[in-house]
Formats: C-alpha cells, sequence, structure tokens
C-alpha cells in the first residue's frame, strides 16, 4: 500500500504492539504488512517523540506544504512574466522610442 495507505489508528496499535515486545516479523505476518513498513514506522515514531534525529511528522507535512506552495507561486510568476512579454510584443511604448531591455 501506499505511504499514507493505512489509517494512523491502525499504525498506533502496530506500534503499541512492538512497544510491548512482539515481534516485527509476527506482527507483519498476522497482519498482512511488510517488515519494513513497520520499521520505518517505529523509526518515525521515535523522531517524533525526540528520541532520534529527523524531521518530525509534522515538520514534513509542513515542508511538503512549503514546497507545493513554491512550486504554485514559481508557476504564477512565469505565467505573468510570459503575459508581460506577450503585451510588450503587441503594445507599443507610450513614448514612442524603443524600449530598453
Amino acid at each position: 500500500m501506499s505511504r499514507k495507505g493505512y489509517p494512523s489508528e491502525f499504525r498506533r496499535k502496530v506500534l503499541d504492539l512492538v512497544e510491548a515486545g512482539r515481534p516485527v516479523r509476527d506482527i507483519a505476518r498476522d497482519l498482512g504488512i511488510s517488515e519494513q513498513t513497520i520499521y520505518v514506522w517505529r523509526k518515525q515514531d521515535l523522531i517524533d517523540k525526540g528520541r532520534l534525529p529527523g524531521a518530525t511528522t509534522t515538520e514534513q507535512v509542513e515542508l511538503l506544504a512549503a514546497r507545493k506552495r513554491i512550486r504554485e507561486l514559481e508557476t504564477e510568476l512565469a505565467v505573468t512574466q510570459r503575459a508581460i512579454e506577450l503585451v510588450r510584443e503587441v503594445v507599443p511604448p507610450k513614448d514612442g522610442s524603443k524600449r530598453s531591455r
């Protein structure tokens, strides 16, 4: 499944089983998920709790949102710049002289 494919409640219950001492291999087999998925969730949980260095889940969400907004703004800027170029091609300068670049 995809990264966001499992509900957070399910992930929390899996991590509770790991913390209770149940082997990851058994949990993965019983629930039909990969061991690697559980290890990734466990690592992120330790980061979120401050036990390991790294970006917390909240920071990752904020970073993804910021990157998305940057892409949107870059697209808007490119469209605006192209519109300015097109207007300059069609509309002569007011004073009748050639425009400077």
